[in-house]
């Protein structure tokens, strides 16, 4: 397909999958990686090449989630011309829809074929966890009952993207489990749920009209703007209470990043419409990225 020519937008088939894979969403796949290892180099149990497979799998894990959203949300209806969102490749025309099915299951073989080496590292419990994230990155969307279209979306980030994301990082090395790295994946875990958050605020009243029924769709605009409240609360609570604890004030390195969450949080207090909650949607992938930077330092100084 010329897409100079046939696309609603002018631009190069490299360009189509660069928004295919939603680069702004990526934070969210490197920075678990980065603290868990940060937990594992403050172990002095830091080992390159599993935390350098384990970065590739989850952004990996990410962009084939991203093709399934754009592909299945586009089979089901939720995506319409109406959306307000970023660009999706295949309701805009873009890419076919078939293409980016392919894309999504070779993006998923490989990612599989890659995590091998990490279950030969760490063993079954990584097998496990590999299966289970790739299994409900397609079940997101699609299926009978897509947890996105169920209102477990946010719960499906949570766990896998914070959780599972950063101890599974930090077993891969130190071979162990570790309630400093079961700790510090909970921020991580809340600020990247809040990018969801901000997705589905912003998409309320068309996911309503596809009868996607996300958690902010069933909740209600004042409830998800609260929604968001606590779950930024929740990931500055954490590194304070680790330093009340330990008596060390490196921990409390993530406290830098309040501006931007100051700046995000008041968009989405402030405004329902489209352009300026992509901008808190972009803000808050930025939050994600300058958090795990500064709270993977607090953890390597001290």
């Amino acid at each position: 397909m010329n897409n100079s020519t046939s696309s609603p937008l002018a631009i190069s088939r490299a360009q189509a999958w660069v928004l295919a894979s939603r680069p702004k969403t990526l934070p969210a796949a490197v920075v678990p990686v980065v603290v868990g290892s940060a937990v594992a180099a403050a172990e002095a149990a830091f080992v390159f090449l599993p935390a350098l497979v384990a970065l590739l799998c989850a952004l990996m894990i990410q962009i084939g989630t991203n093709l399934a959203n754009d592909y299945f949300d586009h089979i089901k209806g939720a995506d319409s011309p109406d959306r307000i969102g970023p660009v999706r490749v295949v309701q805009s025309g873009l890419i076919p829809p078939e293409t980016v099915r392919n894309a999504m299951i070779s993006v998923f073989a490989l990612t599989f074929f890659l995590g091998l080496y990490l279950v030969w590292v760490g063993g079954w419990p990584i097998l496990v966890i590999g299966i289970l994230s790739i299994i409900s990155a397609v079940i997101y969307t699609a299926g009978p009952v897509p947890l996105a279209y169920v209102g477990l979306g946010d719960v499906f980030v949570f766990i896998f993207f914070g959780i599972v994301a950063v101890t599974g990082t930090h077993y891969v090395q130190a071979l162990a489990w570790s309630m400093d790295a079961f700790v510090a994946s909970l921020p991580v875990g809340a600020i990247a749920t809040a990018i969801l958050v901000v997705n589905n605020y912003r998409d309320i009243d068309t996911d309503r009209v596809a009868r996607k029924k996300t958690l902010a769709v069933r909740i209600g605009r004042k409830a998800t703007r609260m929604e968001f409240r606590l779950l930024l609360l929740a990931a500055y609570v954490v590194p304070v209470v680790q330093a009340l604890q330990l008596g060390q004030p490196l921990w409390l390195l993530p406290l830098l990043s309040l501006p931007v969450a100051w700046y995000v949080l008041r968009i989405v207090e402030r405004s329902t419409d489209g352009g300026a909650l992509n901008s808190a949607l972009a803000g808050t992938g930025k939050l994600l990225a300058v958090y795990g930077v500064l709270y993977s330092a607090g953890f390597i100084l001290s």
